[in-house]
């Protein structure tokens, strides 16, 4: 029971709910979370180390940079909350217009990194 709250409670923050939604793009490093939230990278870091101990993100670190993707859900209600978010971050105005801003960059973005 204890763990389902701390999945749950770690959503209860609008920014982090908005990083879910950009992580179905894919995998993204917090320099372009930084980007689609309009963000400094203190809060984005703080954000996704929240998620990512709750279980909703992992994080792979190549060279100096930590590449973060939506987790594979550990149990049937994780799994069934991610896919309610799936559907319904897309009709929400701010995460839509996260993602199109991260669609903006990455699509701009040099192959230098971050």
């Amino acid at each position: 029971m204890e763990k389902i709250a701390e999945c749950l409670k770690a959503l209860s923050d609008p920014t982090r709910l908005r990083v879910i939604r950009l992580l179905e793009r894919g995998e993204l490093c917090v320099c372009d979370l930084m980007e689609g939230l309009d963000l400094p990278q203190s809060k984005v870091s703080r954000h996704m180390s929240f998620l990512k101990n709750s279980g909703w993100v992992t994080g792979v670190r190549r060279g100096k940079w930590v590449y973060y993707s939506l987790a594979e859900p550990e149990d049937s209600i994780q799994r069934r909350v991610l896919e309610v978010l799936r559907e319904g971050l897309q009709q929400v105005p701010q995460a839509e217009e996260d993602y199109k801003r991260l669609c903006s960059y990455l699509e701009t973005k040099v192959t230098e990194s971050c």
